[in-house]
């Protein structure tokens, strides 16, 4: 037992965290009825925490546990979803500040109870109208019964005991709560994670990690079909903002709504409210800033639970460029639109899952969008589906699954043969630079030409058609029968044209499709099969 909390111990508890809650997602989901009864606060904290332990992930080996812990706070802030996910991501923010500072000595005990409360007290004050009985309670006893114990396993122990003993306690504390015969949701998983970290730090790790399940409500419940009370809408993006013009942003936002929500800091937030005006709160953090990634959320539908599914095979695919989108389409498969440079609802992917079929493959189609499709089949398998996620991270990926699929086939055999086609498709993309940047394989900048390979920079160019005839010479060293080139709506009409060209000299015995999908920002999608 090294009771260290270092760089490396912090990396360990991001990736059981996110594993614990993982296992633990549908238990949570399943009791989730505060602040709407959404039933996605389990999903909503494990994409949370997986973000922040991909990014972590990500560093490489020996780097300092300042910069870990800082890392682990911006990817939860960059990754946070729901009401309950974004203040789990203040409360890290909280801890990194405490405990990720440069030549900080090693914590105690001590030092991790003044974290605890410290975290506590930045989640809370992140909560516009803070309400007991919810997963800042549980916060708030985890952060006060660490006491006087001196040593990082004894306070580690009792936080997660006494974070326990609040979670009980949420279920007569909050009317919604007591009528569903439930904890806090939020506080359930909150928990999972303070077990996780205790387990990292005394190498003694739990069998299951508890979710107390359902009791018999202290009331009759609201009946399923009934929609829940309140706003309509979930709204949340990250926001590009001076620190200064968050009060005002606040104000115009508890103006529209509730469960308002705004963490972060030094000039990125995260904002998260309900409101029947979807539009205006978008609005209100144009007036503030610059918000992307933009997420919104029909509450009122998800309040009802899974829909039966409708009777058939079918394929569901994800894509954010028309184009795509038509090409999907034309070959059988229904549609998720997303905005660019963002995800698509959770609760959205889901109903359209389950309004497919009672067997639906899923073809995310970009790496960001994968761990959200798995948890959107998850919640739709809910309604008795059948339902798997094809790996593909990429739309060429996408269509060449797409291609071998058969619904006269089982329903396994046509998933693996929809898999085997993604996984033998290599996909690559030009990009083009918009700042400075190092990279894998030099220093780019503005208006440079990048060609990527399975998402890494594989070249630097300053044209098109020459980075692009570079890009397939690469990806065809290795072989390759069929080429598909997807041009992108600001690449110059003949761009393709002159690829193909190009192929027709240098490879003569490749096979190659051309479409226009009309993807922004990319101006040419490449597959290798």
């Amino acid at each position: 037992m090294g009771e260290v909390l270092d760089g490396a111990v912090v990396r360990r508890w991001c990736v059981l965290a996110a594993e614990a809650l993982g296992r633990t997602r549908a238990e949570i989901d399943a009791i989730n009825v505060f602040p709407v009864p959404d039933g996605d606060t389990g999903t909503n904290l494990h994409l949370t925490v997986l973000a922040a332990a991909d990014a972590v992930q990500a560093l490489p080996e020996g780097a300092e546990t300042a910069e870990v812990w800082r890392t682990l706070a911006r990817g939860a802030l960059l990754g946070a979803r729901g009401n309950s996910g974004v203040i789990l991501s203040q409360f890290l923010r909280g801890m990194a500040e405490i405990l990720g500072g440069r030549g900080a000595p090693p914590p105690d005990g001590r030092v991790l109870g003044e974290a605890l409360g410290y975290a506590a007290l930045l989640a809370r004050h992140a909560v516009e109208h803070p309400v007991e009985g919810t997963i800042l309670s549980v916060l708030a006893g985890a952060s006060g019964g660490t006491g006087d114990e001196p040593t990082l396993a004894g306070a580690a122990r009792a936080a997660s005991a006494e974070a326990r003993r609040a979670l009980r306690a949420t279920t007569g504390r909050l009317e919604a709560l007591s009528r569903g015969g439930v904890v806090d949701a939020g506080g359930a998983g909150l928990c999972v994670v303070l077990d996780a970290l205790t387990a990292v730090i005394t190498d003694e790790f739990p069998e299951r990690y508890e979710v107390p399940p359902r009791r018999a409500p202290a009331v009759e419940a609201i009946p399923p079909d009934t929609p829940p009370p309140g706003p309509g809408y979930e709204v949340m993006y990250l926001l590009d903002a001076p620190d200064d013009d968050i009060h005002d942003l606040r104000a115009a936002l508890d103006g529209l709504g509730d469960s308002l929500v705004v963490v972060g800091g030094d000039g990125l937030w995260n904002v998260h409210v309900h409101v029947d005006d979807a539009g205006a709160a978008i609005e209100a953090g144009l007036a503030a800033g610059r918000p992307h990634r933009i997420r919104v959320t029909c509450l009122k539908d998800a309040g009802g639970g899974p829909q039966a599914p409708c009777a058939g095979r079918a394929v569901v695919a994800v894509t954010a460029a028309e184009g795509l989108a038509e090409l999907f389409e034309d070959a059988g498969a229904r549609v998720v639109r997303r905005a660019p440079g963002t995800v698509p609802p959770l609760a959205v992917l889901a109903e359209a899952i389950l309004a497919a079929g009672d067997e639906v493959a899923v073809l995310p189609n970009e790496a960001e969008v994968l761990d959200l499709a798995e948890a959107a089949a998850e919640r739709a398998r809910e309604g008795g589906a059948r339902i798997a996620v094809v790996p593909t991270r990429a739309s060429v990926q996408g269509l060449a699954a797409l291609a071998v699929h058969d619904p006269l086939r089982r329903f396994a055999e046509d998933v693996i043969a929809m898999t085997r086609a993604a996984g033998a498709t290599r996909f690559g993309r030009l990009e083009i630079a918009a700042e400075e940047a190092v990279t894998s394989v030099g220093l780019c900048r503005p208006g440079d030409v990048l060609g990527l390979i399975d998402g890494d920079v594989a070249m630097i160019g300053r044209d098109l058609a020459a980075t692009a005839r570079g890009l397939l010479d690469r990806m065809l060293s290795g072989g390759g029968e069929l080429v598909t080139l997807v041009r992108g709506a600001a690449a110059p009409a003949d761009l393709t044209e002159v690829v193909e060209d190009h192929l027709r000299v240098r490879h003569p015995d490749v096979e190659t499709a051309s479409y226009d999908g009309r993807q922004e920002p990319c101006p040419l999608l490449v597959g290798v099969e």
